[in-house]
């Protein structure tokens, strides 16, 4: 029962510290980054794969991943889109716009780190020049990062059936590929909100500080992606009698709006968290103070 009330008071504070923090506002700017960034940055990823890997389809499947984690009535129209805009980029486009999807792909890591310094209640010190080279420095990281595991995804079934041939024993195999994508955006998902929360906002905190509200974060995208996708199963048809042809894009950010709006939660059950832990530790501190 005591436990029950201690999570329901530290869960009440971070709902307030969210409203306060203009936790709604914040989080329809992370939703509208997110959905300008996603372009730019796989036309970015299209030139890394056509330099490093020589070539430039490695972008599907990166697509694929991002897009894994999404409700399928989400996830379809925007990954239609995104495939008739890499298939029409010329490489000439790829070389020069290359430069300026970096900047606006960092633009949506910027949006996070806004979102992340309101949850923590932390002032930026560093210098906005400094911030928007280590924006890019995500960017580029994680584009060579999915393009990695992308590579090796579709290298697997190449490794699968080598293997088969001479070990007909592991034929198997082929049962686990289908679960490849899923587990590769489960990683992505996990590895990227550990990042964020470690290093993004000003400030330092330890791994455990931030571990209740990325295991949150996770549990709640799950229910949210099933519930959302659901809604739009039986209600499609209310976004296209408003929307007309953005109703996919609106679609889009409306369910970005709410994953964001859970991703700064987290941030701020966090920070919940550590003021209950400094409240706690007060009144010994006190104590032995005055001991003293």
């Amino acid at each position: 029962m005591r436990l029950l009330t201690l999570c329901y008071r530290v869960v009440k504070d971070a709902f307030y510290r969210f409203l306060a923090d203009d936790g709604w506002a914040i989080a329809s700017h992370i939703a509208l980054s997110a959905l300008m960034s996603l372009f730019p940055f796989l036309i970015l990823v299209t030139a890394l794969g056509g330099l490093l890997f020589g070539s430039a389809q490695l972008a599907d499947q990166v697509a694929d991943i991002l897009l894994q984690a999404w409700p399928t009535e989400v996830a379809t129209p925007i990954a239609g889109e995104i495939r008739r805009v890499l298939l029409g980029a010329r490489s000439d486009l790829l070389t020069i716009g290359s430069v300026l999807a970096i900047y606006f792909a960092s633009s949506g890591v910027e949006s996070l780190r806004i979102g992340l310094n309101r949850a923590y209640g932390v002032i930026e010190s560093r210098s906005w020049w400094l911030l928007r080279l280590e924006s890019i420095g995500y960017v580029l990281i994680g584009a060579m990062g999915l393009l990695a595991l992308s590579f090796f995804i579709v290298l697997a079934p190449l490794m699968i059936t080598t293997a088969v041939r001479y070990a007909p024993s592991l034929h198997p195999l082929w049962s686990l590929f289908d679960s490849l994508r899923i587990s590769a955006a489960a990683i992505v998902l996990i590895v990227a909100l550990f990042i964020v929360h470690k290093w993004l906002p000003a400030g330092r905190r330890r791994f455990v500080t931030i571990l209740p509200g990325i295991g949150v974060t996770l549990v709640l995208w799950l229910i949210a992606g099933e519930l959302f996708g659901d809604y739009l199963s039986n209600f499609a048809n209310a976004y296209v009698s408003y929307y007309a042809g953005l109703a996919s894009v609106m679609v889009a950010l409306v369910f970005l709006y709410t994953i964001a709006s859970i991703f700064i939660m987290g941030g701020e059950l966090n920070a919940a968290i550590l003021r209950w832990r400094e409240a706690q530790k007060a009144p010994l501190e006190a104590t032995e103070a005055a001991e003293s």
